[in-house]
């Protein structure tokens, strides 16, 4: 993951490099039970589904939504969106009595590029590209204090 622009700063974009970092890590974990036997890979596929899912949702109803509104970068947001269905479309529903571990492996590759893409290129690029009143309805409001 990057450092080098600071669009770590801005609230939505720190948490999904979080949530990228959770999810290269779980997926290193699926990688290697798959290749060595370190773990059950059923059980990690399942781990890293759990941090995935709720990702890619939050990305496609969030910041994905602004980016589309904005116009920009449609391409880009649209080209993310079929990896995020490509992806799932594997990892989602692997045979359990017969799993395909050569197509998890390939799909494993797709998401560490696919994440690459987003903290290298679209993260980068939607910092320049919203207007503030978007990132104002992407970052949830803080409380006044008393």
């Amino acid at each position: 993951m990057c450092d080098y622009c600071g669009c770590r700063e801005f609230p939505l974009i720190g948490r999904l490099t979080a949530e990228h970092e959770a999810i290269a890590n779980s997926a290193g974990r699926l990688r290697t039970a798959i290749t060595s036997g370190a773990g059950d890979p059923l059980v990690r596929l399942d781990a890293l589904l759990a941090l995935l899912m709720p990702h890619t949702d939050s990305e496609e109803r969030g910041l994905f939504v602004e980016l589309r509104a904005e116009g920009s970068l449609t391409e880009a947001v649209d080209k993310l969106c079929d990896e995020h269905d490509d992806i799932h479309g594997v990892l989602g529903v692997v045979d359990r009595t017969a799993p395909d571990w050569p197509a998890v492996l390939a799909a494993l590759e797709r998401l560490y590029r696919h994440i690459d893409n987003e903290e290298h290129g679209l993260f980068p690029a939607a910092v320049i590209a919203l207007p503030i009143p978007a990132w104002d309805r992407l970052t949830p409001q803080q409380p006044a204090a008393a």
